[in-house]
């Protein structure tokens, strides 16, 4: 039986760069871990993709680092509370879509991945070269996913109030420190 989310082959159509997969060298053992989650989420909440959603929601679940910029935030619970829901409801509405802002050019589809989430993972790869090399951290996941206004994981914050904005300057705020 094939699973319903393909993990991603090794080389990529048309000469791009893989898209990182649940055992890429490119990511830490615990973003690996996220990824796997994402996928498992995406599987059983009926999605064709793992989008940016379902990687914030295993991100929140599986990576200290990342929950720690959450866990000051007084709407973190509502956070959690949307991103339980989107199983169960509050997501259904994006079954079938892709989901894709077309503002990320990097990659144009990636199977297995949204389109969207497909360039989040690349830029977090990328953003953990520019730091000095080693693997990618959930961390770097974060920063990837809340700049793109399209994202369904910055809409999900924006449902709880919580300004993407405002977690890409923790993010990168850290980043400057540990770069």
């Amino acid at each position: 039986m094939q699973p319903r989310i393909p993990r991603q082959s090794a080389q990529e159509p048309g000469g791009r760069p893989p898209v990182p997969t649940d055992n890429d060298a490119r990511l830490s053992a615990e973003l690996a871990a996220v990824v796997s989650g994402a996928r498992r989420r995406a599987v059983r909440d009926g999605d064709r993709q793992i989008d940016t959603a379902h990687l914030l929601h295993s991100l929140l679940e599986g990576d200290p680092e990342v929950r720690e910029i959450f866990d000051a935030e007084p709407q973190f619970s509502r956070l959690l509370g949307y991103l339980v829901q989107r199983s169960i409801g509050y997501g259904l509405r994006w079954q079938g879509t892709v989901e894709d802002s077309g503002a990320v050019p990097v990659v144009t589809e990636a199977e297995g991945f949204s389109p969207l989430a497909a360039g989040a993972m690349e830029y977090a790869c990328a953003r953990a070269a520019r730091r000095g090399g080693g693997p990618a951290r959930g961390i770097d996941l974060l920063a990837a996913i809340v700049v793109d206004p399209q994202a369904r994981a910055v809409e999900v914050l924006g449902r709880a109030g919580i300004d993407a904005g405002a977690v890409f300057m923790q993010v990168d705020t850290r980043f400057q420190r540990s770069g």
